[in-house]
């Protein structure tokens, strides 16, 4: 943690330096002043805000890790990366409802190859979780699962979102194509097409003791029982999920 925040405290000062030498050594008149000065404020201004999102993201990773080791004391080697953090701003941070990180076991060699089994692990966040101090840990819920468990999912989540009820027939649905907003596509074609819904409607199935899968047009809700918080999974994240477990090794 103290070389993590020795890195970055040095990322931010070379940032306000580079930003500083632009302002001095760039030629300009007294007319220029005011218009240089609010550029170079910008740009601390960004520097510092993409400095704030890394900071977030190598915490929630440690986090994620700290939770793996304690509580998958069995896997010895393994890889872990956050899946959907892109993008985000530094000021939108504390309002994320689910960080997902893609976790793959490996057999310990040198350079070795990620061709193990691979895990989703959901990092459920209440609101404030992420501030400018940091990380509170207090405020995520964490949730792990393997390649069968999402197929479970995501069949239990077209059962919700369409009037298709055979469990083989959106499992092979699910080997070809992907879940976007209108429902399986594959191709040009949609395999099982979903329910045309308003914008405030949602459909509700009880998953497990734990969550209950909430389906509108927008994205996939997961309502968490035992802190009554409704949180979103995006459609991006659902298909960059899908080709996650699905991908060649």
């Amino acid at each position: 943690m103290i070389q993590l925040k020795l890195i970055n405290q040095l990322s931010m000062k070379k940032t306000i330096l580079i930003v500083i030498l632009t302002f001095i050594l760039m030629p300009k008149s007294s007319a220029q002043d005011d218009g240089v000065l609010g550029a170079a404020l910008g740009l601390a201004a960004i520097g510092g805000a993409i400095i704030a999102v890394d900071q977030m993201k190598e915490q929630a990773e440690l986090r994620a890790t700290e939770w793996l080791l304690n509580n998958r004391p069995e896997m010895s080697s393994f890889s872990l990366k956050t899946l959907a953090f892109d993008g985000k701003k530094a000021k939108d941070m504390s309002a994320v409802s689910v960080i997902t990180y893609k976790i793959q076991e490996f057999q310990l060699q040198d350079k070795p190859e990620l061709n193990g089994k691979k895990y989703l692990l959901f990092g459920f966040t209440s609101y404030g979780w992420a501030n400018e101090m940091g990380v509170d840990l207090s405020r995520v819920s964490w949730y792990m699962i393997d390649a069968a468990e999402w197929t479970n999912m995501m069949v239990a989540y077209v059962k919700t979102a369409s009037d298709e009820r055979n469990d083989s027939t959106i499992k092979e649905r699910l080997k070809t194509g992907k879940i976007v907003n209108k429902g399986i596509k594959d191709g040009f074609d949609y395999t099982i097409p979903f329910f045309r819904l308003e914008g405030d409607m949602y459909a509700v199935r009880d998953y497990n003791e734990m969550m209950k899968l909430i389906y509108n047009e927008r994205s996939l809700g997961i309502y968490l029982k035992e802190t009554s918080d409704l949180v979103q999974i995006g459609r991006g994240d659902i298909i960059d999920i899908h080709e996650f477990f699905n991908e060649e090794d």
